[in-house]
């Protein structure tokens, strides 16, 4: 059973979709995620088990890798690509109740700003790492945010911006959340943002890269 989960883990953080995937090339040919993780629940490995010591875990390695800059975007995101063919045989665990997801991230590009690559890393790295995401999209109205944390109470609320002039959408929607929902976590990211804009701003917290962004939300999320 073991070595099921070994396998997994390895095959999400070298971004080995399936058997038909060409990618990485040393793998051509052998066997996926997809086929590794129907055959361990087939086999009787707990749905728990391959989401958190298998397709979690490869998640938190390749995350831990790209944070020491030892892998790239494309890499993560092959990483990812290759989760989400895992979780589709892990979704049916879900819905039924017998596995349970950590907590709820709402996730959004802030008004005004097209840029979604860093937003779509920090939602495919959340989910491998056992959280619901609802991501909302690029160009995301304060209205939007603030409903959407309505219909998810207890979410915690991720906002995204890579324009410096977009970064005023972010303070006025970490302070519309926060009006409305005191309770709710705000935490934010992008390439303009820093720690001193976050805690100036009311946010959270705040993180450079998907990795510290799921760190972060273990931290909050009981």
């Amino acid at each position: 059973m073991t070595d099921f989960l070994k396998q997994i883990a390895t095959l999400v953080e070298r971004g080995k979709v399936n058997a038909r995937s060409p990618y990485p090339p040393d793998l051509k040919g052998q066997e996926g995620v997809d086929e590794v993780t129907k055959a361990a629940l087939e086999a009787g490995v707990s749905a728990q088990d391959v989401l958190e010591q298998g397709l979690i875990a490869g998640m938190k390695a390749i995350g831990a890798r790209f944070r020491r800059d030892e892998v790239f975007v494309p890499d993560v995101l092959m990483a990812a690509k290759s989760m989400k063919t895992g979780m589709a045989h892990i979704r049916p665990f879900f819905q039924s109740g017998q596995v349970k997801r950590k907590g709820v991230l709402i996730i959004g590009t802030v008004a005004g700003d097209m840029h979604d690559i860093g937003k779509n890393l920090v939602a495919m790295v959340a989910e491998g790492g056992g959280y619901e995401v609802v991501d909302l999209g690029i160009d995301v109205s304060t209205e939007k945010f603030v409903n959407a944390v309505a219909e998810r109470p207890g979410a915690v609320v991720g906002l995204s911006a890579l324009l410096t002039t977009t970064m005023g959408n972010m303070e006025e929607t970490v302070k519309a959340v926060k009006a409305r929902f005191p309770a709710t976590l705000v935490m934010v990211g992008g390439a303009p943002v820093n720690a001193h804009f976050a805690q100036q701003i009311g946010a959270d917290g705040y993180s450079a890269d998907p990795q510290g962004a799921v760190d972060y939300l273990n931290s909050v999320v009981a």
